[in-house]
């Protein structure tokens, strides 16, 4: 993978995270558990691919 793109992809994974952690600060009876869902799935995705994206480039 690009450094551009693998760089873009880490970008959007930390939006990710923060957009949850915001979520995840509300009272319960505030969040939108759909919202909170999909980006629960969109950075678990987003972290699964970095993961292994970077295992790849180890030097073993």
């Amino acid at each position: 993978m690009a450094n551009e793109v693998m760089f873009i992809l880490v970008i959007v994974s930390m939006a990710i995270w923060i957009m949850v952690s915001r979520e995840a600060v509300k009272p319960s009876k505030d969040v939108n558990w759909r919202k909170m869902i999909t980006l629960l799935s969109a950075g678990s995705l987003s972290t699964f691919i970095l993961t292994i994206t970077l295992f790849q480039n180890l030097p073993f």
